[in-house]
């Protein structure tokens, strides 16, 4: 995909921030739009369908967390790319935006240059996205629909965001295979994104919630496996 096919959204409640970041995603080629706060950020992406979505997390209105929750529960944007950019970077915070969505988290200020190579490297994921990959895949009562992004357990559809989704889908490929952390965070997260150390057993958490505690075993010190 060209840079100029690509779409980014900035949702952020400081002008000049909006207007720096702007200026240098625009320059390099990238169609770029803006939002001042949580709502008009929804709005605009429910009309844009951005590739990228960065988005503050402290903002009037609508803070981001609510926000990155209501797009990834919107049709024609679960498989959106977003991150957080946001001057909190506590623990907590991280948690939060993971659990409510989120593909990463940049803590501000950050230097354009710093940026647009982070923006660079997120955006690689979507030519990831487009190679081949088994459209339906069956493991016990689970069905994993690739190209719907859906998940069927017991006959129950499930709602899972777009990492939870890919981690499950990286697991369930070799049922009880343990999958060492570093390979996780590599080819779910990618080797160029740098994550919290928490962010795997959150998403292994949600996915204990959703699809069953029993599924999920923890060797620790190594990795994660599924077992049916």
């Amino acid at each position: 995909m060209k840079k100029q096919d690509i779409r980014i959204l900035l949702v952020d409640d400081e002008p000049d921030i909006l207007e720096i970041l702007k200026y240098n995603l625009s320059s390099e080629g990238y169609q770029v739009s803006t939002a001042k706060n949580g709502v008009e950020g929804v709005e605009k992406a429910k009309k844009k369908k951005p590739h990228l979505i960065i988005l503050d997390v402290m903002m009037p209105e609508m803070d981001g967390i609510e926000a990155c929750e209501i797009i990834r529960n919107t049709d024609g944007l679960k498989d959106t790319i977003i991150t957080f950019l946001t001057a909190r970077g506590e623990d907590y915070s991280q948690v939060a935006g993971f659990e409510a969505g989120a593909d990463d988290y940049i803590t501000k200020p950050v230097k354009p240059k710093v940026l647009v190579s982070k923006v660079k490297a997120l955006l690689r994921r979507l030519k990831e996205d487009q190679e081949p990959q088994p459209e339906i895949k069956k493991v016990g009562d689970i069905v994993i629909n690739r190209e719907e992004y859906k998940v069927v357990n017991a006959g129950k559809e499930i709602v899972l965001p777009r990492k939870e989704f890919e981690l499950l889908s990286l697991l369930t490929s070799k049922p009880d295979k343990v999958f060492k952390r570093e390979v996780i965070l590599d080819k779910v997260w990618g080797q160029e994104v740098v994550v919290g150390g928490r962010t795997i057993d959150v998403h292994i958490r949600k996915l204990r919630e959703k699809i069953g505690d029993h599924h999920f075993i923890t060797v620790k010190g190594v990795g994660y496996k599924f077992v049916l």
